[in-house]
């Protein structure tokens, strides 16, 4: 049983998720802000946090990049309608995903399965004896462990979502990938969402990968086409 800490200040919101999770068969934490929230951690470390972006002291953008400095579970943002920038900012602090309020509460549950699924909660964990490893231009991505190498031995830390996407570029190297195509299979079904959170995750890797300005960049732009990721992959 997946254990969601859920951060809003509005308690009617609270009390409502609360429950329509737990019919779901999550145990669910609530919070009302960063202190309860930090607080609620250290009694159990959730394997989801679901942080609103408006909260009184400590905004939710800032608790993100705080979690996402010292927490490897999921975080969803909820962020108001419309609120581009909010999104954009998330993700680019570590959010594996987001969603506007106001919203469905079944649309809040399959977005809490598919990021579970992605951060390795939601399924069986891969024996050890049939672990997969990528290997490209000197880096090793450890699929079972979802851990990423650099050449030299460094263990390089990456979101649910960024390592989905780094999994997707292995799995389809030298191939023009377009943003939908990314989307469809790093999250395992068509999602409705705006091209430039692709654009974000793969600043953010490239900056991970690419550690040094003089080096070829490994993922691509392709002009009207997507992106390509230029490396040899071998499967170790």
């Amino acid at each position: 049983m997946s254990h969601l800490l859920l951060v809003d200040d509005d308690l009617e919101v609270l009390a409502l998720l609360q429950k329509f999770l737990a019919q779901h068969g999550y145990t669910v934490e609530v919070a009302t802000d960063g202190p309860s929230m930090w607080q609620a951690m250290q009694r159990q470390a959730p394997e989801l946090v679901i942080l609103d972006v408006m909260l009184p002291g400590e905004s939710g953008l800032s608790l993100c990049q705080r979690l996402r400095a010292q927490h490897t579970g999921g975080v969803i943002m909820l962020t108001a309608m419309g609120e581009l920038s909010d999104r954009v900012v998330g993700l680019e602090l570590g959010a594996d995903d987001y969603l506007a309020k106001p919203f469905d509460a079944r649309e809040l549950l399959a977005r809490v399965r598919a990021v579970l699924r992605r951060t390795g909660h939601g399924r069986v964990a891969v024996a050890d004896s049939s672990r997969l490893v990528l290997a490209f231009a000197g880096w090793q991505l450890d699929v079972a462990r979802r851990e990423l190498r650099s050449p030299e031995g460094v263990m390089i830390p990456l979101s649910a979502g960024e390592f989905e996407l780094l999994l997707v570029f292995a799995e389809h190297p030298r191939r023009i990938l377009t943003r939908q195509q990314l989307l469809d299979l790093a999250r395992g079904q068509a999602y409705d969402a705006f091209d430039r959170s692709v654009d974000v995750q793969v600043s953010r890797l490239r900056r991970k990968l690419e550690v040094e300005a003089s080096s070829e960049p490994m993922i691509r732009t392709i002009r009207n086409g997507g992106y390509l990721f230029s490396p040899q992959v071998v499967r170790l």
